[in-house]
């Protein structure tokens, strides 16, 4: 028998059945029965500074236990606050169920402040959109719930009101069904066990999709009997791990490293598309390799509809059956006898030295050599990530995340709170320019409020170095790119930290070990040059 309880309960219940064990966010007094609801159902709730920075720190957290975020907002500038991070959830396919609290719909016929249409707002940005009716709690929250973690995954917005909150409802215990994994079968299946059979210089480009799938294992397994070599996106890194001889790194957003890595793929006679979403590429890999001329096989959750790149084949299902199903009935061979992969890994290693004695790489390169291998890291949009992605060795997946999607300017730091919150026992290091910092320095106080230690090192320039370095090249004035000086030590101090300003290696590695040891979080200012990235990325 279904039992009575608030619609806001029935919700709550869902998601903690979810696997969510935390929401984040800043309540209004629309949104007080949701939030007395996710604590009722065993949810904690963690006040943020700022909702788009709730956003984040849940996605750290989502990084770790793999449930969807739960962001709450309350209506008008608390939902509007939300915005980039809910777009960044949809670009970077983060499961996230976003609540905001609104008014009820007769009210808004005689009632004006703060009403705005959240779900016209949202619908653009979401996979989908819901208003709470305590009628059909049950069905809303479960379908919000499976849109949220169906492949490609992504932000679902369910609009609450303040009587639906509270209406009596019931959850009649019904739920999707999962999906079955299919496999390739017939003729395609035939064609493309012939294609890899007869390949001699396959190569794999693995993206995010991949990673969600946890296709690790079974990638590997396929690679490594195949001898295929392999890149990945920026946020697949460490799928494979990168010190893999068979791992070329992260590729899409470094020149210099494309300017190895396209070619590479020129060459290949077999492209093996797995698990690969070009949301995070830049344009230089639109048509990254010719279908006409080389036979390429691509594996995805769903249709390709970007057109960023053609396939000869493409099977629509999960990695794991898909790369047995290659499997059966074809022999390894021998691949890439010239041994051009090895001199790409060889010339990408050149690429990116790591004995500047200082500037952005030397940081890299000190903090890689000083932290633990099981360092977990978060890095802000910015140059810095650009030579950060291709000099962070990672060792697993998800070791560094980032927005690569979106791209957007301020992630770092709550990221880095929320993995510290969700992996209290690993170190945790964010890797952020000086103008992201000053977009979320308050969150500095969340972080001592959660008694939190994560690493923060920023880079100092004063300057938006990778705007500004586009507009020299483009021969532009400089305008609008450069700003004073800040004494970010002093700020990390201020808001119950440690704070240290480094400027050179010594002291650069004598501050990340007294900050591994500390009890609190450490903000380190590694104060660079400007120009420090021309000819590093």
């Amino acid at each position: 028998m279904s039992e009575t309880m608030r619609a806001a309960d029935v919700l709550a219940r869902r998601l903690y059945e979810a696997g969510c064990r935390h929401a984040f966010g800043m309540p209004g007094g629309e949104v007080l029965t949701l939030v007395d609801a996710l604590t009722r159902a065993g949810i904690t709730f963690r006040l943020a500074k700022h909702e788009n920075a709730a956003g984040f720190i849940g996605e750290g957290v989502y990084h770790a236990d793999g449930a969807p975020v739960i962001l709450v907002a309350t209506l008008g500038p608390g939902a509007l606050n939300g915005v980039n991070v809910v777009a960044n959830a949809h670009q970077d396919r983060v499961p996230m169920l976003v609540l905001t609290g609104c008014v009820d719909a007769a009210e808004t016929h005689s009632y004006t402040h703060q009403v705005l249409d959240h779900q016209a707002v949202f619908a653009p940005i979401t996979k989908s959109s819901f208003r709470l009716d305590p009628e059909a709690a049950d069905l809303i929250a479960d379908k919000a719930v499976s849109i949220a973690a169906a492949p490609r995954q992504g932000p679902v917005h369910i609009d609450v009101p303040i009587s639906a909150a509270e209406a009596p409802a019931r959850d009649r215990g019904l739920r999707s069904a999962p999906a079955s994994a299919c496999r390739p079968e017939g003729a395609a299946l035939a064609q493309a066990r012939g294609w890899l059979a007869a390949a001699e210089r396959p190569l794999a480009v693995i993206g995010l999709d991949a990673l969600q799938e946890d296709a690790g294992p079974a990638l590997r397994a396929f690679l490594e009997t195949r001898r295929i070599p392999c890149l990945t996106t920026y946020k697949a890194k460490g799928i494979l791990p990168e010190d893999h001889p068979l791992c070329l790194g992260g590729a899409g957003l470094s020149p210099l490293a494309d300017k190895h890595l396209l070619p590479l793929l020129q060459e290949a006679d077999l492209i093996l598309s797995l698990g690969y979403d070009p949301i995070e590429m830049r344009p230089g890999w639109r048509n990254a390799w010719d279908p006409a001329r080389q036979h390429v096989l691509e594996i995805a959750p769903e249709p390709n509809t970007h057109y960023m790149h053609q396939a000869g084949l493409a099977f629509l299902c999960p990695l794991a059956p898909a790369l047995a199903a290659l499997s059966e009935g074809t022999a390894p061979r021998a691949t890439w006898p010239d041994g051009r992969p090895e001199e790409v890994k060889a010339a990408l290693a050149a690429a990116f030295p790591r004995d500047d004695d200082w500037g952005p790489a030397a940081v890299i390169a000190e903090c890689r050599a000083a932290l633990p291998a099981d360092t977990l890291a978060t890095a802000d949009s910015g140059a810095h990530r650009i030579l950060l992605s291709q000099m962070w060795q990672c060792l697993e997946p998800r070791g560094l995340i980032q927005s690569s999607g979106l791209c957007t300017m301020g992630c770092a730091l709550p990221m880095a709170i929320g993995r510290k919150l969700a992996q209290p026992d690993r170190p945790v290091i964010a890797f952020t320019g000086d103008a992201g910092f000053l977009m979320v320095a308050g969150e500095l106080a969340t972080a001592a409020e959660l008694g939190l230690a994560p690493v923060i090192v920023v880079f100092a320039d004063a300057s938006l170095a990778l705007i500004e370095l586009k507009q020299r090249q483009r021969q532009m004035p400089n305008t609008g790119v450069d700003f004073a000086p800040h004494d970010f030590a002093a700020m990390g101090r201020a808001f119950g930290g440690n704070g240290v300003t480094v400027r050179s290696r010594d002291a650069l590695r004598a501050a990340l070990e007294q900050a591994l040891t500390a009890p609190r979080f450490t903000v380190i200012a590694a104060e660079i040059s400007r120009g420090g990235y021309d000819g590093r990325i």
